[in-house]
């Protein structure tokens, strides 16, 4: 194996009535301004839906020997702000796209400029005017110059219900859904309105593959029915909410609850996808209504099972995620259960067919009779329906004896067979809590993968206020008996934010204090390494360089030891020629300066692998001195702009590599000491930021974002009196694979009396994003105002995008009874 100690550079269109086409004279910003908010005011934060904003309908389910606990049946949900939090949204980095989608062609809620004849008749017969205009009106968009869209639009004061299943019925936040019963299934179609429910997070590479012939692990999370503050799928201000990040530890992530169809929310596809995790949902049928289900499905035949199959099939395939555990927790007839290994089979190849790397699992629970019966093991009474899928999750009561049994049975397929854990305890299990452990060691021993059923004990039993320091101590204790994977793809990016925080840090700066919560903001997530008594790895939410919190790092260098490494990544993939590598880390303690920090990145063993430009071949010991970067070269212009970042305590580090036939190891940090010393040396180092960067990929010039449309406008009324409450849709189009993610922000508004100020909107996944409860000028009668957006793409190696190829939509509104008069913009 090579270690290469890497050292710092050197300081160094749609139509409609409307033909305005301006080219916008008078406003702020203009498309080649470099730096067009400087100065930007960010909205402020109002209270959100929080940690004890019940779901509408979360159900309850039984607790049993299945796979799920009981579920609560939440109360009404309070009246919520309908101007949401919006700090987590400015995330790090550079300072499905649609078409144009108007308002229905009929029905009440049409929006646009109403024409001469319409304007005439209101003069005459105002209120009945008003009533045939507003079931005439559409969003009009009238022209596209230089990638920005102008849109035309009439104020409505009744504006059309948005679909409850999709969209909080207060505030028109997007929301996650599940569904209840087999009618609900069958009758499922993807729509426009579920648009925001598909993930935008591709699944990323790993190594070993996940099919690879070693032990897996799975999680199952279980808490309090599902669907709480992780339905909003546009974030949340949770306080202490429940986030998951040991990502590098696991293999799969199933989303359990009692609904029949339990469709994961796209948060936890998001942060599960960006660490190479898969994310299954679940079918569930129990009790007496699970068996009238199956009896529909099951003991009806080819075709109505064959029915189900293909809806589960294609859900998983809509909203990009990875395939079904299912759960059958309920007696069979004999016609019923002689058709479920058919169904199983039939699911399981649409799944792969479907959805690339797909599975399905089953779960233990009824046997080839019918009967519900938890066997704790594989055996001949559940081994049908095994052969059946790609896997199965035993119940959680099981001996060793039954661990010896299992693999004997399971012969080639020892990994498929998901031995339970619960980490409440509950029944005659082995080991939970804190005692894990004593489970895994187990179930290794005997080479099988596991099932980690509710490791949400440690949030719900333990407590909310200590929950990371349990969380680490927790997945701590299970670390040697969780083979971990690595990454294969570069760029390497993240600033190790949880997708929380009590604050919003930006370069360094608190910009907002308050809870925030939004799993799909999730960075990439480290190796968490324990050391006991010499090193510890934590999350911190008192400070950070971007987000809502950083990395940090406590040790000691022992005596006599010149320094500490901290493995942060494991890594497998070729090198490129050439690497570029940031850093932005603070030491913290009485005396900082008594070290230094870099970065180390080790290669995989080769007798061919070697610095480039060598002047000899490597010395023995595998260690190699990449050069100083002399001047910058123009294609890394842009690169070494974010070497002189540093602000409010930050350092910030640049390094450059060049290695030829080497394969990536690891990624570490050292600490060294500045001088050598007999005494034991404490340390306490926060990581802001780290990248790994092919030089080669950042070359090519970003794309531009286009054809930004706007659609499910909601006008209400605003905080003040001279305010209105806008809430509406944005979609665009950009080339996939390209963005990290997209942040959306307003320049301001334009009204004759006075505008706003220029703010951060939100961040987005994908290429929409629901504004929500955008305070903006009421406009007086006969004139408009001009609210001007605008979409900013953050690239994976979020090197900063030039505000040309933005994004830019302008919606020109006025009210009911004005035309769209220019004076006002």
């Amino acid at each position: 194996m090579g270690t290469i100690s890497v050292p710092a550079c050197p300081a160094g269109p749609v139509t409609g009535a409307s033909q305005h086409t301006d080219s916008h004279p008078g406003t702020e910003f203009s498309p080649r301004t470099r730096d067009p908010f400087r100065g930007v005011r960010f909205l402020p934060r109002t209270r959100g839906p929080s940690r004890d904003t019940p779901p509408r309908d979360t159900g309850a389910g039984g607790a049993r020997g299945g796979a799920g606990r009981a579920g609560g049946a939440p109360g009404p949900r309070p009246p919520e702000s309908r101007a949401r939090w919006r700090r987590r949204r400015r995330q790090c980095g550079s300072g499905g796209g649609g078409s144009a989608m108007a308002e229905a062609a009929e029905g009440p809620a049409r929006r646009g400029k109403r024409t001469a004849a319409e304007l005439g008749a209101a003069a005459e017969e105002p209120a009945e005017a008003e009533r045939a205009a507003r079931r005439r009106r559409s969003l009009q968009p009238a022209a596209d110059i230089q990638g920005t869209t102008v849109l035309h639009d009439t104020i409505s004061d009744r504006p059309q219900p948005l679909p409850a299943r999709y969209f909080d019925t207060k505030t028109t936040e997007p929301i996650s859904f599940f569904l209840t019963g087999l009618e609900e299934l069958l009758a499922w179609q993807p729509n426009s309105n579920d648009e925001f429910n598909v993930s935008a997070v591709p699944l990323a590479k790993r190594q070993p593959p996940l099919l690879s012939r070693r032990p897996r692990t799975l999680v199952c999370h279980d808490m309090r029915g599902g669907y709480l503050e992780d339905r909003f799928i546009q974030g949340s201000a949770t306080r202490n909410p429940y986030v998951f990040y040991h990502w590098r530890y696991i293999d799969i992530f199933v989303y359990f609850s009692h609904h029949t169809v339990t469709i994961p929310p796209v948060v936890w596809t998001n942060a599960a996808h960006r660490n190479s995790v898969p994310v299954l949902g679940t079918f569930i049928t129990e009790w007496t209504d699970g068996e009238k289900l199956c009896e529909a499905f099951l003991a009806g035949g080819e075709e109505a099972y064959g029915a189900v199959a293909e809806q589960l099939a294609r859900i998983a395939q809509h909203y990009r995620f990875d395939g079904w555990l299912i759960n059958i927790e309920n007696t069979l007839s004999p016609a019923a259960v002689g058709n479920l290994p058919f169904f199983l089979q039939d699911l399981t190849a649409r799944v792969h067919s479907a959805v690339p790397g797909g599975l399905v699992i089953w779960y233990d629970s009824v046997l080839k009779d019918g009967t519900l019966r938890w066997q704790n093991e594989l055996n001949d009474q559940n081994r049908m329906f095994f052969d059946a899928c790609d896997g199965l999750f035993t119940n959680y009561n099981w001996k060793e004896e039954q661990l010896e049994r299992t693999q004997r049975l399971a012969g080639p397929r020892l990994n498929d067979v998901y031995v339970g854990v619960d980490v409440f305890g509950r029944g005659d299990v082995i080991g939970g809590g804190f005692d894990t452990d004593k489970s895994l060691r187990l179930i290794r021993q005997y080479g099988l993968s596991a099932a980690i059923f509710a490791p949400g004990w440690v949030y719900e039993h333990l407590g909310k206020e200590n929950f990371l320091q349990n969380e680490n101590r927790f997945w701590g204790s299970l670390a040697e008996y969780l083979p971990t994977h690595s990454i294969c793809t570069l760029p390497l990016t993240t600033s190790f934010s949880l997708g929380m925080g009590t604050s919003t840090f930006l370069d360094g700066k608190d910009e907002e204090s308050g809870p925030w919560y939004d799993l799909s903001a999730q960075d990439i997530q480290p190796l968490y390494p324990e050391q006991q008594g010499t090193l510890s790895t934590s999350c911190c939410l008192q400070d950070a360089w971007c987000g809502g919190s950083s990395l940090q790092l406590q040790g000691t260098i022992p005596p006599g030891e010149e320094r500490v490494a901290v493995r942060l990544f494991s890594l497998q993939m070729p090198a490129p020629p050439k690497l570029f590598l940031t850093l932005l880390y603070k030491l913290e303690g009485p005396q900082p300066d008594d070290f230094t920090v870099a970065l180390e990145v080790t290669t995989w063993d080769s007798g061919m692998c070697f610095e480039g430009n060598p002047t000899s071949l490597p010395e023995p010991n595998g260690r190699y001195h990449p050069r100083f970067l002399p001047a910058p070269p123009p294609g890394l212009a842009k690169l070494l702009a974010a070497c002189h970042r540093g602000s409010h305590g930050w350092t910030s580090r640049c390094y450059e590599l060049e290695l030829q036939d080497c394969s990536l190891r690891d990624l570490s940090l050292i600490v060294s000491r500045q001088q050598p010393s007999l005494q034991e040396t404490s340390f306490t180092c926060l990581l802001g930021e780290v990248r790994v960067l092919d030089t080669a990929s950042v070359a090519a010039s970003p794309p531009q974002v286009h054809s930004v449309m706007a659609s499910q406008l909601w006008w209400q009324e605003g905080p003040e009196p001279e305010q209105l409450s806008l809430s509406l849709t944005l979609r665009w189009s950009f080339p996939p694979g390209r963005a990290r993610w997209f942040r959306v922000l307003s320049q301001g508004t334009r009204c004759r009396l006075g505008q706003t100020a220029p703010q951060v909107l939100g961040l987005a996944q994908g290429c929409l994003f629901r504004v929500v409860g955008l305070a903006v000028p009421r406009p007086a009668p006969a004139q408009s105002c001009r609210l001007e957006l605008l979409v900013e793409p953050v690239l994976r190696d979020e090197l900063p995008v030039d505000p040309e190829l933005w994004g830019h939509l302008v919606l020109v509104y006025s009210a009911p009874g004005s035309g769209t008069s220019s004076d006002g913009h």
